[in-house]
């Protein structure tokens, strides 16, 4: 139990220091948004499987305080990325980690899944960590926005908790005639689809 003389503490932004797909982030979180202490485990494995296109346009569905959307645009440098989550919090930190790293190609910004992207056949990725409690019918939504703003060839990729594996596999093929299991770990599970 914290003492009302450890609340000025726990105030204060945490730093994480990390590479991931090869690029060093400093990245400030706090108490309250998704693995403030350090990058998550789902997030590193993500990393090793992705690939980025120099130009590629990309989606950060979730972002949190950044480290999927941020990394992934020092890979994309003449190429953009959006970055969107529903907490402001997160949102905050995204856009200060995103100054504070050097980053101009990202933008974080309020939205619940796709409400406010309003992008069709615009992406050549959709990124994301799923949380576990996001909930079928959310994720359904959130599959059949990801098609639409998906250019032809664009991919989705998901990693998530190996409970959600068969769900992300079902859905896949019914809402993008596709899957792939690019990695199946202890915990996570990463998967991919592409719009044809």
């Amino acid at each position: 139990m914290f003492t009302r003389q450890d609340i000025p503490k726990l105030k204060q932004e945490l730093n994480i220091q990390a590479n991931l797909l090869g690029h060093d982030l400093t990245l400030k979180t706090r108490w309250g948004v998704f693995s403030p202490r350090a990058i998550d485990d789902g997030t590193v494995m993500f990393m090793k499987y992705l690939d980025i296109a120099t130009d590629d346009k990309c989606l950060d569905l979730g972002c949190g305080y950044g480290p999927i959307g941020l990394s992934v645009a020092k890979s994309c440098p003449r190429g953009e990325v959006h970055m969107v989550d529903k907490d402001f919090i997160a949102i905050e930190l995204s856009n200060a980690n995103a100054k504070l790293n050097h980053i101009d190609n990202a933008q974080a910004y309020l939205s619940d899944a796709f409400s406010a992207v309003g992008k069709s056949n615009y992406f050549d990725q959709v990124l994301s960590n799923v949380p576990a409690k996001v909930g079928r019918e959310q994720l359904s939504i959130i599959l059949y926005d990801a098609y639409d703003a998906l250019k032809p060839g664009g991919t989705i990729t998901f990693v998530t908790i190996n409970g959600l594996r068969h769900f992300i596999k079902d859905n896949f093929k019914s809402v993008f005639g596709n899957y792939k299991k690019l990695k199946q770990g202890s915990k996570y599970t990463i998967a991919q689809a592409i719009k044809q």
